[in-house]
């Protein structure tokens, strides 16, 4: 891939699991420490994207409901594609810090694992769709599904179109998520989604710090 794929971080996990909070975290933590770093969302930090998850979390009865399991995996790897192109390349090849809330593994847990598509022609829609670009470190928020969806549905604004989906669904996705981390031991970091917020932004920092060092996969 172009750039430093090295400086390239996502943060994944279910609903509730804290990944917000963790990237606000870590970008005062990036300023404290003067390096150049960019936070983005996926879906996404681009017009197309913010669109595109516009449409794909609207709340449950607003006309959505209707978009079939292959739709909604190839919109989002629709946003995915012109996040990479648009925005991630270019700050990777600027020598910044990109870290992503989701990824391609929000795709292969959520539509793959939860939706029942196959998980290895996802893995190749999108591995095409982003031109290759995979994260060098991933940082998984596990969590159990119902904890997490009682945290995100405690939100003011109401549960989404993905949240409002039932809990067999999301113990599939979260078991998915250990299943991908299972099956890439050298790029994910499973970390207890339980602590305490503070105990977890040190994890976090503990491998990115771990990047820094050139110490991934020892």
């Amino acid at each position: 891939m172009k750039g430093e794929p090295e400086l390239f971080v996502t943060l994944e996990g279910c609903e509730g699991s804290g990944k917000t909070t963790q990237a606000r975290l870590l970008e005062r933590w990036f300023d404290g420490k003067g390096l150049p770093a960019l936070f983005v969302r996926d879906p996404g930090s681009t017009r197309l994207g913010e669109a595109l998850r516009d449409l794909l979390l609207s709340p449950a009865g607003t006309g959505t409901a209707a978009i079939s399991p292959l739709a909604e995996a190839l919109l989002y790897t629709a946003a995915r594609s012109q996040l990479v192109s648009e925005v991630i390349v270019p700050a990777l090849a600027q020598g910044s810090w990109v870290v992503c809330e989701r990824y391609i593994d929000s795709t292969l847990a959520y539509q793959g694992y939860g939706l029942g598509l196959p998980v290895d022609e996802l893995r190749r829609v999108n591995d095409f769709s982003t031109g290759g670009v995979w994260p060098a470190l991933t940082v998984l928020f596990d969590l159990p599904a119902e904890v997490g969806l009682q945290r995100a549905r405690r939100r003011q604004d109401g549960p989404d179109r993905i949240e409002s989906r039932g809990i067999a669904y999301h113990e599939r996705v979260a078991e998915g998520y250990r299943a991908l981390a299972r099956g890439e031991p050298d790029r994910f970091r499973v970390i207890d989604g339980r602590l305490r917020t503070d105990e977890i932004h040190r994890e976090v920092v503990r491998e990115i710090e771990r990047l820094l060092a050139g110490g991934m996969g020892q």
